[in-house]
């Protein structure tokens, strides 16, 4: 079955989604990023994905304070945490899994010091490590997406995959923020040329009739997907029944499931 894993990007310490990747097209959905977790916890949710985009664009003052959000976050949650934005030295994975994230998501550093990449997943293992990939027509987008890399996305994917990274996160910067569907064509691509890792798409989800196409390509190794603007805007019917339009009254404090542990949660990558 494919996770669905909500997505919350932080940038001075809302959540707010882009479109398209540019940061002067951005949505403020929701103030307070620790009772948004609880939303989605109490909604079931299994995994959250972090994204810190004032550390994607190297900004030390706003990272601080989105590193003590995060820190908030993980203390809060029975449920494990994948972070992405401004991992780019050893210290930075230390932090992050100091502060309690369970997988580290390398994306800028992949390209520019890959052998980071090698050194991480040998210290930490390649469930707690992890490659995030951000494409646009194919080409690897860096520096929270500001900054083309002239490398193409499937050849870093396989350079990843010899150096020991087992899953891709694979975002279509194109589709991301637009609930325009996924890139099927570009998660198949990349599941066709990959032989030991599984994917993670990222990118254009609007609705449930594309988790069930992201569903068809379990057998190109694509066996989760990330989610954010259109849980957001309640584009599920399921969401109806659920309490996004009560979340001032609903006690956020009571979880839907019993308390998970971290690796039981997440499909194994190893």
């Amino acid at each position: 079955m494919t996770l669905v894993i909500p997505a919350i990007d932080l940038r001075g310490g809302r959540c707010v989604r882009l479109y398209q990747g540019a940061y002067d097209k951005e949505t403020v959905y929701f103030e307070d990023p620790v009772k948004m977790v609880k939303l989605w916890r109490v909604q079931n949710a299994k995994v959250i994905h972090l994204v810190d985009l004032d550390a994607a664009r190297g900004g030390s003052e706003d990272r601080a304070d989105n590193r003590e959000v995060i820190g908030e976050i993980c203390q809060v949650l029975d449920i494990p945490v994948q972070l992405g934005g401004g991992i780019r030295t050893m210290a930075d994975i230390e932090e992050a899994l100091a502060l309690g994230v369970y997988r580290v998501i390398i994306g800028t550093a992949a390209v520019q010091n890959p052998y980071l990449v090698s050194e991480a997943v040998d210290r930490y293992g390649c469930s707690r490590v992890v490659v995030g990939i951000d494409a646009r027509e194919g080409e690897v987008r860096v520096e929270g997406w500001t900054e083309g890399s002239g490398l193409d996305a499937l050849d870093l994917a396989e350079d990843m995959e010899r150096r020991g990274v087992r899953r891709i996160i694979y975002t279509d910067i194109g589709r991301d923020g637009t609930l325009a569907g996924p890139n099927v064509e570009a998660y198949r691509a990349l599941g066709e040329r990959l032989k030991k890792s599984r994917i993670t798409a990222s990118g254009g989800i609007g609705g449930y009739e594309d988790l069930l196409r992201i569903k068809e390509l379990e057998p190109y190794g694509v066996d989760s997907v990330i989610v954010g603007r259109a849980l957001y805007e309640n584009k599920f019917p399921c969401q109806q029944f659920w309490c996004w339009h009560y979340k001032d009254e609903v006690e956020l404090n009571r979880f839907s499931t019993a308390k998970l542990e971290a690796p039981s949660a997440l499909p194994s990558d190893c």
